[in-house]
C-alpha cells in the first residue's frame, strides 16, 4: 500500500511539473491580447492641454493622447481614440469599451473599481474668475470666501474636481456642465462667475484671457492628486508594472514635461 501511494504522489508531481510550463506558455497577458487584436482603444475625454480634440477632423492631440500613440508603438499596433465623457470615462474602462483612460485622477473610489497607472503628472484644482466681476471685486482666497448666495460656480460634470467642489459648497450654485468649452464659456458670458479646474488647464485659460481673467489656489487646497491612466481592474500585477515601466522612463527623461509644453502652446496658438 505504502509503495502505491509513493507511485501515486510521483504520477502527481510529473503531472504538475509536465503542465505548468504548457499553462504558462499558453496564458496570455492583456497587452499580448491587444497585439493580437492590433489595436490600442483609448478611452479619451477632453482636458486641455492633457487630452484634445479637433472640431473639425476630430483627431486627438495632447499630451496623454500622445503617450497612449507612444504606447501602441511599443505593443506594434494602432492607436484608436474612443470618445468619452467624464461622466462614463471609468463606467466604460469596466464594461471593456477600451483598454486604457486617458488623464484620469487617482482617487481612493475609482481606485475600488479600476486600476491606475503611476502618476504622469501631479494634479491641484484652481479657481478662476473674471477680475471685473462686482460679485467678486474684493477677491478671495479659499471656497468658503465664495460659498454664498448669488454666487454661481462652473465645473465640467463627472470630473474629479466636480466631486471635490460639490463637497466643499453649501450655499453657492455649482453649474455642472459636459465639457472644457460649455464652462469656459460660462465664465466669458457671465453665465458663471467661478471656473473650477485643474490649474494647468485655468493657467491656460487666464493666459488666453490676461486683461480680465485672474486665478487662485485656494487655500486650503481642494485636492491634490495624480493624473494617471486609468486602467481595467482585471489586469495583472505584470501587465500594470509594464506599462509603469514605460510611464517612468518618460517621466524621468524629461519626455513627458516636454508633451505638456508642446500641448500648452498649441492652446495658445489656436486662441491666437
Amino acid at each position: 500500500m505504502i509503495k502505491r501511494l509513493y507511485a501515486y504522489a510521483l504520477l502527481a508531481v510529473a503531472a504538475i511539473a509536465t503542465a505548468s510550463p504548457v499553462s504558462a506558455q499558453t496564458q496570455q497577458g492583456y497587452w499580448q491580447k491587444v497585439q493580437s487584436a492590433g489595436v490600442l482603444r483609448c478611452g479619451a475625454a477632453v482636458s486641455p492641454p492633457l487630452v484634445m480634440r479637433d472640431p473639425a477632423s476630430g483627431a486627438y492631440s495632447g499630451a496623454y493622447s500622445e503617450m497612449c500613440r507612444e504606447w501602441a508603438a511599443v505593443l506594434g499596433v494602432k492607436a484608436e481614440f474612443v470618445d468619452t465623457t467624464w461622466d462614463n470615462i471609468v463606467a466604460g474602462l469596466q464594461a471593456g469599451k477600451w483598454d486604457i483612460s486617458l488623464s484620469l485622477n487617482r482617487t481612493p473610489t475609482r481606485a475600488m473599481a479600476i486600476n491606475f497607472s503611476i502618476s504622469a503628472m501631479p494634479y491641484e484644482i484652481s479657481l478662476a474668475y473674471n477680475k471685473n466681476n462686482p460679485k467678486l471685486s474684493g477677491g478671495f482666497t479659499s471656497v468658503a470666501d465664495i460659498d454664498k448666495v448669488g454666487v454661481t460656480l462652473a465645473v465640467m460634470s463627472g470630473t474629479a474636481q466636480d466631486k471635490a467642489i460639490s463637497a466643499a459648497i453649501k450655499t453657492a450654485t455649482i453649474l455642472r456642465l459636459p465639457g472644457n468649452d460649455e464652462t469656459r464659456l460660462a465664465i466669458i458670458s457671465k453665465r458663471a462667475d467661478v471656473l473650477v479646474d485643474q490649474s494647468d488647464t485655468n493657467l491656460l485659460f487666464v493666459q488666453q484671457n490676461q486683461d480680465w481673467a485672474a486665478q487662485v489656489m485656494p487655500k486650503p487646497a481642494l485636492a491634490k492628486q495624480g493624473v494617471a491612466f486609468g486602467l481595467p481592474y482585471s489586469m495583472s500585477y505584470s501587465d500594470i508594472e509594464a506599462f509603469n515601466i514605460f510611464v517612468q522612463e518618460r517621466l524621468d527623461t524629461g519626455h513627458m514635461d516636454e508633451l505638456l509644453r508642446t500641448a500648452a502652446d498649441e492652446v495658445l496658438k489656436a486662441a491666437k
